[in-house]
């Protein structure tokens, strides 16, 4: 294959860019010279142009498991070993690349294609490909064998909650009760650990949002597929560049989003100081804003929180605390249970402070109920009622059980 690539990049004029059905004309026509030197099956031909194609328009043998939805996430360490997670199993593929030196052409495309950087002297960057998928690159001297690449990848279609409620992610109650929730304006932070579906359930929740409010995504690599607001502002970090430009962080995003006119507000993830920012905004009459962050429990979550908020500014900590009960009206905690599947694990009131410690209402928790053909059943237990209702009562709603 490499042969014929090379043939073909003589042939093509760089000066120039060149249409699709001109590209795979001129493989075509590598290939069947090269069938005249050699015999290449006629079935290998097809496979053949397809392998050319993508080393030189598209990610190069990534671009295979890209193309396939099942797929949820690659893994590249080093030109020679890659993995993908396919239907919650890791997988080795027996396709690699075919030089380091490629590998790196690679990374440089993916990372150039939104105007990130990555070189031996920055050897991290974040970046997305076009179609969503959320990238992350680790290369020498830290990564020691070699470029790492790791690729999460998204649905093409959003995956609304009547899916979720479908496949068993959460039941048809926790739904009901969370889509009042959000278009009364609560303020909701997910938590959850890596690969428990955080950004895909805040898309589902999004599918709440009355039409009619302007909203703002704030992310470091925009991954969100918010569908339906028309009046939708997306926002994305930018890194310092190496001609001078400035960072733009997630803090200088919520600072400036503030000043947009924003009916709500979304941060993709919450990482670090910028959760000061971010309750500050929901201290501040965005009701109904969204954001996710790493954490094994909702009050992990919390706790993750007083931390993140400590890294920003030095405040007391009955001061951070008061923030955070003031800020964030529900806890919604995903996790990934041991037969791969992902389920809504709690959902949790704040119920303000009590001699200095945070007040947690269980409103919802996932009970475990046996194993059935290798899946994990449940069901999810009503622990208590909503005890905060002044939102629902100004928007004009009710909850369900107050009418039984």
């Amino acid at each position: 294959m490499e042969q014929i690539r090379r043939r073909v990049l003589a042939q093509l004029d760089i000066t120039r860019e060149h249409e699709e059905e001109e590209l795979l004309a001129v493989i075509d026509e590598e290939i069947c010279r090269e069938a005249k030197e050699r015999v290449i099956p006629f079935n290998w031909r097809k496979e053949l142009q397809k392998q050319v194609f993508h080393s030189l328009r598209k990610l190069d043998v990534l671009q295979e498991l890209l193309n396939e939805d099942e797929i949820t996430e690659i893994m590249v360490n080093g030109a020679r070993c890659i993995f993908y997670e396919k239907n919650g199993e890791v997988v080795a593929w027996e396709k690699s690349f075919s030089s380091q030196e490629k590998l790196e052409d690679i990374i440089q495309q993916m990372v150039g294609n939104h105007n990130r950087v990555v070189n031996e002297a920055e050897p991290i960057a974040d970046t997305r490909l076009s179609d969503g998928s959320r990238v992350n690159v680790v290369l020498p001297p830290v990564a020691l064998d070699g470029p790492v690449v790791s690729i999460r990848k998204f649905p093409k279609h959003p995956i609304l909650m009547e899916q979720m409620v479908d496949g068993g992610s959460i039941s048809r109650e926790c739904a009901e009760f969370l889509k009042i929730l959000v278009k009364a304006g609560y303020n909701i932070f997910i938590s959850g650990g890596t690969g428990s579906g955080k950004t895909t359930f805040l898309n589902a929740l999004s599918e709440f949002i009355p039409k009619t409010e302007r909203v703002i995504t704030i992310e470091d690599s925009a991954e969100l597929q918010i569908q339906g607001i028309d009046n939708l502002v997306r926002l994305e970090t930018r890194n310092a560049g190496a001609e001078g430009t400035l960072a733009i962080t997630i803090r200088d995003l919520i600072r400036t989003a503030l000043r947009m006119r924003p009916d709500r507000i979304v941060v993709g993830e919450i990482r670090g100081a910028e959760c000061l920012d971010m309750l500050q905004a929901m201290n501040t009459g965005h009701d109904g804003s969204l954001s996710t962050g790493h954490a094994n429990s909702c009050q992990d979550m919390v706790s993750r929180m007083e931390t993140m908020v400590l890294m920003g500014m030095e405040l007391p900590l009955l001061a951070v605390r008061a923030q955070i009960t003031a800020a964030v009206d529900i806890l919604v905690h995903l996790g990934r249970l041991r037969d791969r599947s992902r389920r809504i694990l709690s959902i949790v009131e704040i119920d303000g402070m009590v001699e200095g410690e945070i007040r947690f209402n269980p409103l919802y928790e996932f009970v475990e109920m046996g194993i059935h053909n290798g899946r994990i059943n449940g069901s999810w237990m009503e622990k208590g009622r909503l005890i905060h209702r002044g939102k629902l009562y100004a928007a004009g709603m009710e909850l369900e059980e107050q009418r039984q």
